[in-house]
């Protein structure tokens, strides 16, 4: 399932805890939903828009043949890597973030939304005003 509207996937971006998985960082959040919620992000620095745009499709086919929990949300970000690398390696950083994100949601004892609250008491906000 797609991660809709943008305000949705701002608020995954913004309050989700993020992972390092080879070549794919993902951010994972609560979801609204029984299946899992998935965005993807190639920025600027991947390359052209032409090679973003190939980054996301590969991310969305590993994504695809991964095993995402339901109830949960999650943006992929590319790494530069993303659209030269050998799509079985991309597929197991995928399955990976995948995997480390089922176990770290089960049976790790601690609950989700307080690690995610913590975090985002002490984050600046980089939308305040400047005053001169």
């Amino acid at each position: 399932m797609s991660l809709r509207p943008a305000s949705r996937f701002d608020e995954v971006y913004r309050t989700g805890v993020r992972s390092r998985h080879g070549a794919v960082t993902l951010i994972e959040a609560e979801g609204r939903s029984d299946l899992p919620e998935i965005g993807f992000v190639a920025g600027r620095r991947v390359g052209s828009a032409v090679v973003r745009n190939t980054a996301k499709r590969r991310m969305r086919e590993a994504a695809a043949r991964a095993s995402f929990r339901g109830g949960r949300a999650y943006v992929l970000i590319a790494s530069p890597e993303v659209a030269q690398r050998p799509f079985p390696a991309l597929l197991a950083d995928v399955r990976a973030a995948a995997g480390a994100s089922a176990s770290r949601t089960s049976g790790s004892g601690r609950d989700d939304v307080s690690r995610r609250s913590d975090r985002t008491e002490t984050a600046p906000d980089h939308r305040e005003e400047v005053s001169s």
